[in-house]
């Protein structure tokens, strides 16, 4: 992991990091109060957002990584390069006690599926609360044994799922 100021970002990744803050925006949070928006970064250079959506049911509500996830599958959009994570308290919320804000475990893990899918590490982007410093890291960082789809095919057994 590495920490860096906002502008010593490229262009293309500071267009990211604002497509991210941008979607926040876009966030039904009204049960957590906490918005968080998500942009991926396309292979062919295409950026798509999501935003989270929560529910009354806790258990059906989507985070924004998955949302940008499924947003640019429906795009058919599958190769992924790069996701950049923006998430702020809705007024009158103290912020999170953490600087960043980093990928539920379970967005990790379709993260993960997603980065397997596209033959790369894909790079995350966690914008900080000030909106001043960024954390760069990789979904091979952040899940370093992530669940792999050769498990299934009866291979975990002998080591491949590592």
């Amino acid at each position: 992991m590495k920490e860096a100021s906002r502008g010593s970002l490229s262009k293309s990744r500071e267009k990211l990091v604002a497509a991210a803050e941008g979607a926040v925006k876009t966030s039904y949070s009204p049960y957590s109060h906490f918005a968080v928006g998500a942009a991926l970064l396309t292979v062919a250079g295409r950026i798509v957002t999501g935003s989270n959506v929560e529910n009354a049911a806790y258990g059906s509500t989507i985070c924004a990584e998955t949302s940008a996830l499924v947003r640019a599958n429906a795009m058919g959009c599958r190769l992924i390069r790069a996701l950049a994570v923006f998430a702020v308290p809705k007024k009158g919320r103290r912020p999170a006690a953490s600087r960043f804000t980093s990928p539920c475990g379970a967005c990790r893990q379709v993260l993960f599926e997603a980065a397997q899918n596209s033959g790369f590490d894909l790079e995350i982007i966690l914008l900080s609360a000030d909106r001043k410093t960024v954390l760069i890291t990789s979904i091979s960082e952040l899940l370093p044994l992530g669940f792999r789809a050769s498990a299934l095919r009866g291979r975990a057994g002998r080591g491949e799922n590592v």
